[in-house]
């Protein structure tokens, strides 16, 4: 399966951004690729499912119309992460990609329901399915998207995005397995109902894989902690190992896009600390040990300037 860990291959902040930018290029040259592949079949799938007459034809092809629009999204989120930060957009689109993995998310979770409906309805009531074409078809379909799993495979995994575009190759490539056991199954014994049977089956596992995505990627918008960082463990750490530093608060860390990591945080400096150096030393800890890039510290001596001043002092 394409389910690569977000955070295998962990390097530190300085060897990440050498390459990212080389990566990102191939990265958006593959989905364009496998964008075009998916569109151009997905209309022939949907051809070939109105004439035999088979819901896990138009299933695979409602599936491949939502990810060909979905890689298209994702080529062209790809576009704009590559633009830089603006006065009205300062920490750049690189974020353009989340909300495009939980758009696609969403539209898989849609399609994966109307399945199960539709298949319902058939169930009880099945038509004529030709299974010879739709053998055919279905053989093809499984051709085409092999073809985009390994080119999106050889990108980096551990893009949201592109992660949320191999999710959409891989449900497509579900459906034309199905589509060929439901063929061969007619084939053989003539027995109808099994085609919306399995339908339903690659509809389920299209909603698991939508649901997962959907979470993480609603993780990174809601700017939580990413899950391989523990805050408080991160503050006590600065904490324990920065010299002058009594302790650490207002602390947030959060993540861009998936992949880069930010922090705040407030930093109560013992007297006669040099500021200068022990923030330095903190953004150089959180860079090296924690991976977090991007860090604005504030120090403090006595009082926290965000807590309101007690009365008669």
């Amino acid at each position: 399966m394409s389910h690569a860990h977000p955070h295998h291959d962990h390097q530190g902040a300085a060897g990440h951004h050498d390459h990212s930018h080389d990566l990102r290029g191939a990265d958006k040259t593959r989905v364009l690729i496998a964008a075009l592949l998916t569109g151009g079949f997905m209309v022939a799938e949907a051809i070939g499912g109105l004439v035999t007459g088979s819901l896990a034809l138009l299933a695979d092809a409602g599936h491949m119309l939502t990810d060909s629009i979905a890689l298209w999204l994702a080529w062209y989120a790809f576009h704009l992460a590559d633009r830089p930060a603006t006065a009205r957009h300062t920490y750049g689109l690189g974020r353009v990609k989340t909300l495009v993995a939980y758009t696609n998310g969403v539209t898989i979770f849609a399609i994966a329901l109307w399945i199960v409906y539709e298949a319902v309805v058939r169930f009880f009531d099945p038509g004529p399915v030709l299974g010879g074409p739709m053998l055919v078809v279905a053989l093809a379909g499984l051709a085409v998207n092999i073809a985009g799993f390994l080119i999106l495979r050889g990108g980096n995994r551990e893009s949201l995005n592109m992660r949320g575009a191999i999710l959409h190759v891989l449900g497509d490539l579900l459906g034309s397995v199905a589509a060929i056991a439901a063929a061969l199954v007619i084939l053989a014994t003539g027995w109808t109902p099994i085609d919306p049977i399995l339908s339903v089956l690659v509809a389920v596992l299209i909603l698991s894989t939508a649901w997962s995505l959907m979470r993480q990627a609603a993780h990174v918008l809601l700017e939580g902690v990413p899950e391989n960082l523990d805050r408080d463990g991160i503050a006590g750490d600065l904490s324990a190992h920065v010299e002058g530093v009594r302790e650490v608060h207002h602390m947030h860390v959060w993540s861009l896009d998936g992949e880069k990591t930010m922090a705040t945080l407030h930093a109560c400096l013992l007297d006669g600390t040099d500021p200068h150096a022990a923030v330095s030393a903190i953004k150089s800890r959180l860079a090296t040990v924690h991976g977090i890039d991007h860090a604005t510290v504030e120090p403090e001596f006595g009082a926290c300037a965000d807590q309101p001043p007690r009365h008669g002092h």
